[in-house]
């Protein structure tokens, strides 16, 4: 019990650090705007190149933890990740006109994104042999993942403040960090062995999961993408009002935008805490922390106060932070061994989809659309409450389906 404390230690210290090196430049994409002479678009391409590079590698690396183990993928891709920083940091230090070559770090810091956080979630499930267990593991991880956003924008505006590309210098810090902690605490199992299976007989198998499980797989897709969105899209557009209507800078406006992610972080520890193995349970908590941030979000209006607005926002956090340890759980517990990092990676691919399409969206809405950034957020979260109710069907699927592909 013990290494397994030290394990989940180790793993939940990668998401929040893997959160920290990307979530922390939110904050300071007003000032890269003024000192790379970039557009508002333009800066919000350092967070979505990010993302969009790990859409598709993210399975790749699911595959290889399933085939070779998972500490041989996260050790690797976290020393790519520190490589990315520090090219980053180099450019915007050293150049005239850096912004291709710090979008070119951010490139490998992506690349290095795909095979560590993505690949935790499936180490969680090898940890635990009990459900419920894992589901507090999982709970765990979404919360260090989400603590990561809550410090982010405070860090990210305290290291602005002793120079502006001093976030950038942090990520390969945070990134030796993470592979001491895993290399040390994070033991594989005495039975991994690599996998002798063709990636043949692997597209097979991942093929029978999908026939079977389909419509709630895909699903719960769909609602990590469209939470990861909403949530993103609504910091991009927080960050910009607090520099530009506001005045707000450095640790002021990091505070303020930690507000709504800390009652978020709250919110998916007590639910992974609590959650336990009840699927149904876990479907009545998508579903009801969806409505609630459809309900939050449809009455901001671009003209009520900071402290209105926050307000909604922090309902809003909460509802997303009840839905996304649920979301974990049903995936990783409802998934065999042998194929957990390659269909949790698919999950996960769809979170950074979300993540990456968040914030550029949001910059063409508040230039084009502003009055319907919000509503807009308000039906896609509807959307995901609708989809959790009609088909995801924990009694007649989740449970029963699985169990004879595991069989299979």
């Amino acid at each position: 019990m013990h290494k397994q404390r030290g394990a989940l230690f180790a793993l939940a210290s990668i998401p929040l650090l893997m959160t920290l090196g990307n979530s922390m430049f939110i904050p300071v994409l007003p000032i890269l705007e003024k000192e790379l002479d970039i557009s508002a678009f333009q800066s919000s391409m350092i967070i979505t190149v990010y993302s969009v590079i790990a859409i598709p590698l993210i399975p790749i690396a699911g595959y290889l933890s399933d085939k070779i183990g998972r500490k041989k993928v996260m050790i690797p891709s976290l020393i790519i990740t520190g490589i990315g920083g520090a090219i980053s940091a180099f450019a915007a230090w050293k150049l005239d006109n850096p912004y291709m070559i710090i979008l070119v770090g951010r490139l490998l810091q992506g690349i290095g994104a795909a095979g560590a956080f993505p690949v935790v979630i499936p180490t969680v499930g090898d940890l635990f042999k009990e459900e419920e267990k894992v589901s507090q593991g999982l709970g765990i991880i979404e919360t260090s993942n989400t603590f990561g956003k809550v410090l982010s924008p405070i860090l990210g505006a305290l290291l602005a403040i002793i120079i502006w590309f001093a976030p950038f210098v942090s990520v390969p810090i945070l990134s030796l960090i993470a592979i001491g902690l895993l290399f040390f605490l994070v033991k594989p199992p005495k039975n991994e062995e690599p996998k002798h299976s063709t990636f043949k007989q692997f597209l097979k198998t991942i093929k029978k999961v999908f026939k079977q499980n389909g419509r709630w797989l895909t699903t719960t897709f769909f609602i990590g993408c469209l939470n990861m969105f909403v949530l993103f899209g609504f910091l991009f557009h927080l960050s910009s009002i607090l520099e530009d209507e506001y005045n707000m800078k450095g640790v002021m406006k990091g505070f303020i935008l930690a507000i709504p992610l800390l009652f978020l972080s709250i919110a998916s520890f007590i639910t992974g805490k609590k959650v336990g193995e009840s699927k149904p349970i876990m479907k009545c908590l998508i579903f009801i922390g969806n409505v609630s941030s459809a309900v939050s979000l449809f009455f901001i209006k671009m003209d009520m106060t900071l402290f209105m607005m926050l307000l909604l926002l922090t309902f809003a956090g909460i509802g997303i932070g009840i839905s996304l340890p649920c979301l974990d759980a049903l995936i990783t517990e409802g998934i065999k061994k042998d194929i957990r990092g390659s269909v949790t990676s698919l999950y996960s691919s769809m979170r950074f989809v979300g993540v990456a399409a968040g914030p550029p969206i949001a910059a063409i809405l508040m230039k084009s659309f502003p009055a319907f950034l919000y509503i807009g957020f308000a039906g896609l979260s509807l959307v995901a409450a609708i989809i959790t109710f009609l088909f995801i069907k924990p009694d007649s699927e989740t449970q029963d389906n699985i169990l004879a592909v595991n069989r299979g």
